[in-house]
């Protein structure tokens, strides 16, 4: 397992200080608290039970303190892989979204008080949803937002036609590392859901 400070320099910001707290919506669970626990996707007893999905797809980023002319980046980290006892396969990079910008209240200059990124172009890495092993107690799955550097290339960063990433470059990754090679900033804000 990679050494990752930068994920414990953010945990440790984030619970001394709210205003490093990012805005997380994930399905149907709004204003989603450090440490909230969304269920993974499993079969649907019923028709009506959408709740089931709601950690699979890429959550909607809340950031109230970003700026109309800032470019942002979102990363999704599983820091308890496999097990939060024994992560040693951990962290496991779950999405790398680049070119976030705030949204723009139907369609005009004036922005949203939400603060709420919309991403101009497609992932650098697919999201992939919370799946713990059977029996793993809740993982954390963290989400960093960063303000993106200038001259930042999604393309260079993105599997070549559009692919999807496949899970072995996702395991051990050391956002330290990233964060260094693509040259990124401090942690701006951090959120994190628990779930298996």
């Amino acid at each position: 397992m990679p050494a990752n400070k930068s994920v414990e320099k953010a945990l440790a910001a984030m619970n001394s200080d709210a205003s490093k707290t990012l805005g997380l919506t994930v399905g149907q669970h709004t204003q989603v608290k450090p440490g909230t626990y969304i269920p993974k996707a499993g079969r649907c007893i019923e028709a009506t039970d959408t709740q089931s999905a709601d950690a699979q797809s890429p959550p909607e980023i809340l950031y109230p303190a970003a700026s109309a002319d800032k470019t942002y980046l979102a990363m999704s980290l599983d820091l308890d892989a496999p097990f939060k006892s024994l992560p040693v396969l951990g962290p496991i990079w779950h999405w790398c979204q680049s070119d976030l910008r705030i949204a723009s209240a139907a369609g005009t200059a004036t922005t949203t008080p939400s603060g709420k990124l919309e991403p101009a172009e497609p992932p650098v890495v697919n999201y992939i949803g919370p799946a713990p092993p059977p029996g793993a107690s809740p993982h954390r799955y963290a989400f960093f937002l960063y303000e993106q550097p200038a001259g930042f290339d999604a393309k260079a960063r993105s599997p070549a036609g559009g692919k999807e990433v496949g899970v072995k470059p996702r395991m051990w990754f050391s956002l330290d590392e990233w964060e260094a090679k693509v040259g990124l900033g401090e942690v701006l804000a951090l959120n994190y859901f628990t779930s298996n």
